[in-house]
């Protein structure tokens, strides 16, 4: 798996939701939080269940987020969607780990009464808090694979303005998440660029997170998913990576010969990582 482009699909709109079957983007994320106001949570739960019911018919990774867990809305939201057809899960304005684990239980109860397999997470890291505690979000525990950095609630909290040509106030906060996320083993996506249509300003944006170590960027439009595929393209050491676990899987993936699991350079890999570097080298040959 990539983790490229995240792209959030508003969860009240079965059109959006429909159209989100064909885009390119690594994760396709239905959305509770933000772009559903208050009295559409219940209808929008009810459409993103029904969408995972048909998981087949989506290309992308399948995600939902949900609200806060300062809005009490989490264990709801859990109930409905934690089912066959998730992926995983992106959980906004994550303040600590404690957060996390309360997720987690809830989510590790109902995994194993719905046979889910065990989901991934992402926490979005949105407050001051939140940036501070970064790293043991990031390690609360192992099915998060990723942390998202979100710039406009975090500008909120922080009671500053958001200015495109100037980011000293989130410049601190950007650069560390991506370095906690790091250290923690994860990877970490990128806040989105609001301005749809400028395409210029989008490529410069992801250019500057790529930089900083990030590994992809949130976004809000199927526009937006070609620019930044195209910042984010594998570097050479995840290509060398990627030949290497393809030499070490590749007759047992494809034959059903050979052990399903191996160990390379001290690590133990196995389909999910022949799977990615399939991804990844598909990826380098298209460039």
């Amino acid at each position: 798996m990539m983790f490229r482009s995240l792209i959030f699909v508003p969860g009240n709109s079965t059109r959006f939701i429909e159209k989100a079957k064909t885009l390119p983007a690594d994760i396709v994320c239905f959305d509770l939080e933000d772009s559903v106001p208050a009295k559409e949570k219940d209808a929008a739960r009810k459409i993103i269940a029904d969408a995972l019911a048909k998981r087949a018919d989506y290309k992308s990774s399948v995600y939902v987020r949900t609200n806060s867990p300062e809005s009490g809305l989490v264990q709801q939201d859990l109930q409905v969607i934690v089912q066959q057809g998730i992926d995983g899960i992106v959980v906004p304005k994550v303040n600590d780990a404690d957060e996390v684990s309360e997720i987690t239980k809830v989510l590790s109860s109902l995994e194993a009464e719905r046979g889910t397999g065990k989901l991934a997470l992402i926490p979005s890291i949105e407050t001051a808090r939140g940036v501070v505690n970064a790293y043991s979000i990031a390690s609360a525990d192992d099915r998060i694979n990723a942390l998202v950095f979100g710039v406009f609630d975090f500008l909120h909290d922080m009671k500053m303005d958001y200015d495109e040509n100037d980011d000293a106030g989130y410049a601190y906060a950007r650069a560390k998440i991506p370095v906690d996320a790091r250290a923690a083993g994860v990877h970490a996506i990128d806040a989105i660029w609001q301005k749809v249509d400028d395409v210029d300003g989008l490529v410069k944006d992801a250019t500057a997170a790529k930089r900083l170590g990030y590994s992809g960027k949130s976004i809000i439009h199927p526009n937006q998913i070609e620019p930044v595929h195209r910042v984010f393209l594998p570097t050479k050491s995840e290509i060398e990576w990627a030949k290497k676990v393809v030499a070490a899987l590749g007759e047992a993936m494809e034959k059903g010969g050979g052990k399903g699991a191996v160990r390379l350079e001290g690590r133990m890999i196995d389909a999910v990582h022949y799977k990615q570097a399939k991804t990844i080298l598909d990826t380098a040959k298209d460039v």
